[in-house]
């Protein structure tokens, strides 16, 4: 297995994560090379990754997450087949490196989509709004985008689906996934203004109408009631992303409206 993981080079990008990347690291040590691209964290996340002896750490100034991941995947030195592009707060199960084998061993793919399970207060919900992504390409396959708050990944070529799932976990404070929050809401308010053919959702975010549909649907979509704690967390957490881009599509119709 060991030969043909070699095939894999795992990828993610960090930005004060010591709370995270020591779980996800240590859920890699499978692969022979792992990329790691710092935004400049203050906190100990490059001490952290660093003690793997399997890292490959490179330290480059934030500009956006496409120019990051083009970073890692086509800057960093990697030269093997394929690329896992993982967050810092992913890990996997045994189960999830055996498919990736026989992923390699098939080489049917160019890529492949993945599930996500949705882990909060370090708890594992019965279903999350996170929908599967594409997140294993060949390195010579893929392109990088960004429409919004996040990058894109987009294979030319074949693509499976994974029956295993990464597990998305983050544990870092609420202070700090509060400022992130705010950032991305202000990516997405500026991706909503400029798109036309709007989905369904992005006209209720449009409308400014999402928070209550969010937070009630990923209420119930998490176990609701059975998955206590957990569930009304991540109902909360959606709520508020919805509310802080709800706000601002808000102020920004009232301000094209004084003009």
């Amino acid at each position: 297995m060991c030969n043909t993981l070699a095939k894999v080079t795992p990828a993610l990008l960090t930005f004060n994560e010591e709370r995270n990347v020591e779980r996800t690291l240590a859920a890699l040590s499978w692969a022979e090379r792992v990329v790691v691209v710092d935004s400049n964290s203050t906190d100990a996340t490059r001490q952290i990754a660093e003690s793997f002896p399997n890292v490959d750490m490179h330290v480059r100034a934030f500009v956006s997450h496409q120019d990051q991941w083009q970073y890692a995947i086509h800057g960093s030195g990697v030269c093997s087949a394929y690329v896992l592009a993982l967050d810092a707060d992913m890990r996997m199960k045994p189960a999830f490196v055996e498919e990736l084998h026989r992923f390699v061993m098939d080489g049917n793919c160019d890529g492949a989509v993945i599930p996500v399970e949705y882990w909060t207060l370090a708890r594992p919900l019965r279903g999350s709004l996170y929908p599967p992504q594409l997140r294993l390409f060949r390195r010579d396959r893929v392109e990088v985008g960004q429409t919004g708050h996040t990058q894109t990944f987009c294979v030319s070529g074949s693509v499976c689906r994974f029956k295993q799932p990464l597990i998305h976990d983050d544990r870092k404070p609420v202070d700090h996934w509060i400022k992130s929050q705010i950032s991305y809401s202000g990516l997405e308010c500026s991706r909503l203004s400029r798109r036309r053919n709007a989905s369904l959702k992005d006209r209720l975010r449009a409308a400014a109408v999402m928070p209550l549909f969010a937070g009630t649907f990923a209420y119930l979509r998490a176990g609701g009631p059975w998955t206590g704690k957990a569930a009304y967390q991540y109902a909360l957490e959606r709520f508020t992303y919805e509310s802080l881009l709800a706000m601002r599509m808000l102020s920004q119709s009232d301000d094209k409206e004084s003009v």
